[in-house]
């Protein structure tokens, strides 16, 4: 079942996702060689709590933190812990919140120090192919057309995409129907109504689409270990240009005052 949002309904998520981009903003400037990923998980979950909202992702499926952190080969779902970041790095961090009864969910995958150029253009392409997504998310398309936009502009840049995870409804709940694969057909899947509100999440592998779960029975990982990058917004379907509810904006300016 696909619930459309109300206007209203979609200004109490668009509060949510600017936490969200908030919390990753906050998270963004603590990014450092020695830090560890558990670290950063209590920065952001006593900012989201801070904000009057419930860290999302804390006892979802007995998930133990507020934050999932992932890096290099790690795609998504990894726990945060006493690994410390290493000049090199990348992490991927996929905060979630909930204020009034609406969730937010977006990610941004962070480079830790100097990264390799082969690294940074798979972290370029990776956020490039999430706004190609966007752009295909418009009424009266389908679901696949967004799969297909971000498939086809990674693919042809020599990346791969992840099968096993894909992007989801979101509103009162997390997950929500319908899914929202990175690639398919055009033409394909559900019909975009003006109203429905889902969250776009590219996984991108500089190897193989292949990927294993490892023995924590969340981090999920690259199954030739080659890097992983992964980003993603909240956005509202709307007639014309879809209302991207979640923000990078003060992310990217933490990075460009660190640089």
């Amino acid at each position: 079942m696909i619930y459309l949002k109300t206007d209203e309904e979609i200004e109490l998520m668009r509060v949510a996702n600017l936490l969200v981009g908030a919390t990753l903003a906050e998270i963004a400037k603590h990014i450092a060689p020695e830090v560890t990923t558990l670290q950063l998980d209590k920065i952001g979950e006593e900012f989201i709590r801070d904000h009057g909202a419930i860290p999302l992702f804390k006892g979802y499926n007995d998930f133990p933190n507020a934050l999932c952190i992932s890096v290099n080969e790690n795609v998504v779902h990894g726990i945060p812990g006493d690994y410390r970041l290493q000049e090199g790095d990348i992490v991927s961090v996929d905060c979630g919140t909930q204020i009034n009864g609406y969730c937010g969910d977006s990610a941004y995958t962070f480079e830790v120090g100097e990264v390799s150029p082969a690294v940074k253009k798979l972290l370029q392409t990776t956020k490039e192919s999430l706004y190609v997504g966007i752009n295909a998310a418009m009424e009266g398309k389908r679901i696949g057309d967004i799969g297909n936009a971000i498939q086809h502009y990674c693919e042809e840049r020599g990346y791969s995409v992840v099968r096993d995870l894909v992007g989801h409804g979101i509103g009162r709940k997390m997950h929500e129907d319908p899914e929202v694969p990175n690639y398919g057909k055009k033409g394909y899947g559900a019909l975009l109504r003006s109203g429905m509100c889902i969250a776009i999440e590219p996984m991108i592998n500089m190897g193989k689409k292949n990927v294993k779960i490892e023995k924590d029975k969340w981090t999920v990982r690259t199954a030739d270990r080659r890097p992983s990058a992964h980003f993603e917004h909240t956005i509202a379907i709307r007639q014309g240009k879809a209302d991207i509810l979640s923000t990078f904006d003060l992310i990217d300016e933490v990075i460009k005052n660190k640089n």
